[in-house]
């Protein structure tokens, strides 16, 4: 009775231990890990994410600064303007280092001539701002589209090689070499898609923010046309 008891517990031991060994190998594949064994297709999306990052973070911070705007901005100008200090009114300006500003102070500084010189003036600054704003988004965008492109790449030249390997092999190949080259080649593509997804929805949030931010543009322009056209009290 002992002699089964002590057989049992052995058994069970190794049982446990078994599963020990097959949970820590099982841990111990991790992310990193597993996106070296995707081989050297894995440098340019690994470039390619660092760049995506860098544009979203800088381009997000450069929106985020442009976008702040005092509430009361427009009614000092339209102050200023009607008791014809035209000099306070530029001064505003040039002290509100955004895009609204800088487009009013060129409007400002066209007073007195033709409203259709001075929409084009205004126009004009509105486009190299905007110019400005959108600077990187471009290759924002290809970067959402070829990163999972190129994981594609690399999963096909992975399979090609898989099974290169399982011809090579001949009468001794086996189930571990097909399916360790098929999900080295898989990893590619997880790769390639992890940085094309974060690539889209970072472009996407951008250009809503600076859609939102051309909108306050316009409906301001077009408050100070109509300030050129209100009769001084």
């Amino acid at each position: 009775m002992m002699f089964n008891i002590l057989l049992q517990s052995g058994a069970a031991a190794d049982t446990a231990n078994t599963l020990v060994a097959q949970s820590t190998q099982a841990e111990g594949l991790s992310f990193f890990s597993l996106m070296v064994k995707g081989g050297p297709i894995m440098i340019p999306l690994a470039v390619l994410s660092v760049l995506a990052i860098y544009i979203f973070v800088e381009r997000y911070i450069a929106i985020r600064k442009a976008s702040k705007y005092d509430l009361n901005f427009m009614n000092r100008i339209r102050e200023y303007i009607h008791e014809g200090k035209i000099d306070s009114a530029l001064e505003l300006c040039r002290h509100n280092e955004t895009p609204i500003a800088r487009m009013i102070e060129k409007g400002i500084e066209r007073i007195g001539r033709p409203l259709n010189d001075v929409n084009t003036a205004i126009e004009n600054v509105g486009n190299l701002e905007i110019a400005k704003l959108e600077k990187g988004l471009p290759l924002l965008a290809t970067v959402s589209g070829g990163a999972p492109m190129i994981g594609f790449l690399g999963t096909v030249v992975g399979m090609i090689d898989a099974f290169y390997k399982m011809s090579a092999a001949g009468n001794n190949l086996n189930i571990g070499l097909l399916s360790n080259g098929i999900y080295i080649a898989m990893v590619t593509t997880v790769g390639g898609l992890i940085v094309g997804i974060m690539a889209y929805f970072g472009y996407n949030i951008l250009v809503a923010r600076i859609e939102k931010l051309v909108y306050n543009m316009e409906a301001n322009t077009m408050v100070f046309m109509d300030l050129l056209n209100e009769p001084v009290k």
